[in-house]
């Protein structure tokens, strides 16, 4: 499971001009579930995001946890964290799991974060969607369950 992680001050996510998903200051967290993955990746990755300290203290250092600072979740299915382009320009989409997998622990992982007690939006599973965001730093992170980077 893969996730791209930014400190937002703001985002939203809009299906067919709706809003679907809309969050003040926390993460926006976009979300590839590889068909491999299993609860435990999911798991894996809440612990780390929830615990995750990429918020300014008093003193402006990153010391701060979404917990800390109550801030909320924004999360956005993207299977496309999965591409491969090593060959050719075309990315392959070999390793990213079936579409009723993906979203089994995609909404999993949606319930793991709400279960630590943090206010978690999210996109529409599947969906053409468009996401606004105002990154704060910008602070991007990437987390990957089988810790490949």
């Amino acid at each position: 499971m893969r996730a791209v992680i930014q400190r937002v001050t703001r985002c939203r996510v809009t299906v067919g001009g709706d809003v679907s998903g809309e969050i003040g200051p926390g993460i926006l967290v976009l979300l590839g579930v590889s068909k491999t993955d299993a609860e435990s990746a999911a798991d894996y990755l809440v612990e780390k995001i929830v615990g995750l300290r990429i918020f300014e203290d008093a003193e402006g250092k990153m010391n701060l946890s979404l917990q800390d600072v109550s801030g909320a979740v924004l999360v956005v299915s993207q299977f496309t964290l999965y591409g491969d382009v090593r060959r050719g320009r075309r990315p392959s989409f070999d390793a990213a799991a079936r579409p009723e997998e993906a979203k089994r622990l995609y909404q999993y992982f949606v319930e793991k974060v709400r279960a630590a007690g943090l206010r978690c939006e999210t996109g529409q599973f599947q969906a053409m969607m468009e996401v606004e965001l105002v990154n704060s730093g910008p602070v991007t992170i990437l987390l990957d369950s089988e810790k490949v980077f």
